[in-house]
């Protein structure tokens, strides 16, 4: 995953409604939940719901099938893995058991780290010695 594309999913969630409506697809499951559904349970106006369900879409966390005359919205598992994954790239700093039982991943994780993480890294490393 890029800075920008983390940037951009960050930026989705950094808004209450937003973060509220993530939240429920969340619980909802693989199954998801037709607008409407989102709308009522979070009393979101139809036209608002509409403009933040486009921004997490735009921004790789959920997405959208039409059924009939209505659209169902599900959690994009793959989107929200990527997401903590770039998040937790190097936690830890190598310590897994910091990050509460070794959840991160640390060991067993593939290090694919992105061109624009690597100048970062090096000054890290250079700040070390």
């Amino acid at each position: 995953m890029e800075v920008k594309t983390a940037v951009t999913a960050l930026t989705a969630l950094a808004q209450e409604s937003r973060l509220r409506i993530f939240r429920l697809l969340v619980q909802a499951g693989e199954t998801g939940l037709a607008a409407g559904e989102i709308a009522d349970e979070l009393d979101i106006p139809a036209a608002t719901l509409t403009f933040h369900l486009k921004e997490l879409s735009h921004a790789g966390l959920i997405d959208s099938q039409r059924e009939g005359r209505s659209i169902r919205y599900a959690l994009r598992v793959d989107g929200i893995r990527d997401l903590l994954n770039y998040l937790l790239h190097d936690c830890c700093k190598g310590r897994p058991e910091l990050c509460g039982g070794g959840q991160c991943g640390h060991k067993k994780r593939e290090r694919t780290a992105t061109a624009s993480m690597q100048p970062i890294k090096a000054k890290r490393l250079k700040s070390q010695r």
